[in-house]
């Protein structure tokens, strides 16, 4: 039986829980030592008591940069199969997270199964469901509706839920003042925007934050506070919004600590290269390091079709300079829904991000399996390297789309290879190019 009720509060208590020994033993520390930043509140482990197939991941400083696949159902795209195949796809490309934003219909059938069958965390943003759950147009909707969003959730065994808080009547006068481009690209952010500015009510999750806190609180869930007013183009980036959100979310991040809620902070959507650096040292410092969260961000946003590498290029350098979690972006961002070849294509280019920086930081063993994939090139073995290899499939496709006439070569350099030649003078071998041995 707990005698606590978060991995919070049992790090503030000194209690070494199963979860922590977990996420210790992956991320090669002491379960001291991921204790100590689960009471500081700058490494957060995203763990309902009701997930029982959940795998624990540490989440923040130190630890291994985590990435998350957005998928679920949609009005336009009904078939819960091809959802769940996107599931698999996920879990098997080590994504550590799966963002269930589903927001058609009774949605928690597809949840429930969801949980039920993944070991990495879910999470969900209620306000997306809150309409479908709920049979109301937004107007109807009470305060303590999307309170019953939120623990449907929770009971459910979400991990993690995206609150959008942070909006609150001054950051809407900071957005209203300074003009944007874009506005509000936030789905659930303009959702509560709409629904303050028909109600002229304040933001229901940012006056009841108590009520929600002793939901999470019950369940052992995660808040991960909304960005509502990220930019939605570069040009947008470090604005009067985003940054008057940002110090709300700061304060927000104080009170959950105060309760025992572990807390994620999520950040930029879009922001030139430039820019980056200097957002991820500002969270972390107006949050008091809690774990940062990023969609992309992207930098440039005249490359639809390949949103992918933009995010990838910003998650890069943004996980480099601090960001501990990194939401992928698929090529169909800004387009359509994600197919299942969008899907394997996002996940690659956020693990590319998120391993990059990790080597970059210094995380222990990052360099493990890159110095084995070294270790099999010199030696050109080829089944070595796919082994290695985060994509086997495709990288076999790839060499075998093209046989080279000597297997240890690729058709790109034949004979000509560097390694090959390099290796025959180091082994007191002749080179020769003309005579067929």
């Amino acid at each position: 039986m707990r005698n606590y009720k978060t991995q919070m509060e049992a790090a503030k208590k000194g209690i070494i829980t199963p979860e922590m020994k977990i996420v210790a033993e992956k991320e090669y520390t002491s379960p001291e030592k991921v204790m100590e930043s689960v009471a500081k509140g700058e490494v957060a482990i995203p763990c309902n008591i009701n997930h029982k197939s959940i795998s624990p991941e540490g989440i923040g400083a130190g630890m291994r940069t985590k990435i998350n696949v957005n998928l679920g159902i949609s009005g336009d795209c009904k078939n819960y199969d091809v959802e769940m195949q996107k599931v698999d796809m996920a879990i098997k490309f080590g994504a550590e997270a799966i963002m269930d934003l589903s927001n058609y219909g009774k949605t928690n059938t597809f949840r429930r199964e969801l949980i039920e069958k993944s070991p990495a965390m879910i999470g969900t943003v209620p306000m997306y469901d809150a309409i479908g759950y709920l049979e109301k147009d937004l107007l109807e909707i009470k305060a303590e509706d999307f309170l019953k969003v939120v623990r449907a959730h929770a009971e459910e065994g979400v991990d993690f839920m995206t609150i959008h808080a942070g909006i609150n009547r001054r950051a809407v006068e900071a957005f209203m003042r300074d003009k944007r481009k874009m506005n509000i690209v936030s789905r659930g952010g303009s959702l509560l925007f709409a629904w303050m500015m028909m109600t002229g009510n304040e933001n229901p999750f940012y006056e009841y934050y108590d009520k929600v806190l002793d939901i999470l609180e019950e369940y052992d869930v995660t808040i991960s506070l909304g960005d509502a007013l990220r930019p939605g183009c570069i040009d947008d980036a470090t604005d009067a919004g985003q940054i008057s959100e940002l110090i709300e979310l700061g304060a927000l991040t104080e009170r959950a600590w105060e309760r025992n809620v572990q807390v994620m902070v999520e950040g930029p959507g879009h922001m030139a290269m430039n820019e980056i650096e200097a957002n991820m040292k500002l969270q972390k410092r107006i949050c008091y390091n809690a774990p940062f969260y990023v969609l992309g961000p992207l930098v440039t946003d005249i490359f639809p079709g390949y949103d992918h590498i933009t995010s990838a290029i910003g998650g890069a350098i943004a996980a480099a300079s601090g960001a501990d979690f990194l939401c992928y972006v698929t090529p169909a961002e800004h387009l359509r829904l994600p197919d299942l070849n969008d899907v394997k294509e996002g996940i690659i280019a956020s693990r590319i991000a998120a391993h990059a920086a990790d080597i970059a930081k210094g995380v222990p063993h990052a360099r493990d399996k890159d110095n084995e994939m070294a270790e099999a090139r010199h030696k050109v073995d080829w089944e070595e390297m796919f082994k290695v290899a985060v994509d086997p499939e495709k990288a076999r496709e790839y060499f075998e789309s093209t046989p080279p006439a000597d297997r240890h070569t690729c058709s790109m350099c034949g004979k000509m290879c560097a390694v090959r030649t390099t290796n025959l003078i180091l082994e007191g071998k002749t080179v020769e190019f003309c005579t067929e041995k």
